[in-house]
């Protein structure tokens, strides 16, 4: 089993408002994704019987594969909201194990206004892409616990 983290500097959404910079196209920064697409496909393509590549929702114009599923930290046992897509291959869908209440927007994307209100201004605004990368514990574990169990019908993984 494959489970990828591939950097999502360039292929996040949360990263448009740098690739058309006062509505110009960033040559460089474009490149970069269309690399950072592939280094993606890497590991969506791999040969391995099941598959799991986690990041946040893609900007459109790399045209990615579509997710197959979109989950929270607060569907985990965190209180955040931070969506995050995930690329499944003979894997089933990740099953919420303790949904809680959000307090706020775990990292902001840096677009917001000084009108929002705390809960959507994010609870980091510093170190912003250090802490976009966060996996919440208890994602890790749900992974963990519900793609790692052995089949007892067939002594190995599901």
């Amino acid at each position: 089993m494959l489970i990828a983290h591939p950097p999502c500097t360039y292929l996040s959404n949360a990263g448009a408002r740098h690739l058309w910079k006062g509505h110009v196209l960033n040559r460089e920064r474009y490149a970069k994704g269309l690399d950072a697409k592939n280094f993606f496909l890497k590991f969506l393509n791999a040969d391995c019987p099941k598959i799991c590549v986690e990041n946040p929702v893609p900007s459109k114009v790399y045209e990615l594969p579509r997710y197959t599923q979109i989950i929270q930290p607060y569907e985990f046992g965190h209180p955040y909201s931070k969506r995050t897509c995930l690329w499944l291959k003979n894997l089933p869908k990740l099953v919420p194990t303790e949904t809680v209440e959000t307090i706020g927007t775990f990292c902001p994307s840096g677009s917001y206004s000084k009108k929002h209100d705390s809960k959507h201004r994010g609870v980091f605004t510093k170190d912003r892409a250090k802490n976009r990368s966060k996996t919440f514990p208890g994602i890790a574990r749900a992974m963990a616990e519900q793609w790692g169990k052995e089949n007892p019908r067939t002594g190995g993984n599901r």
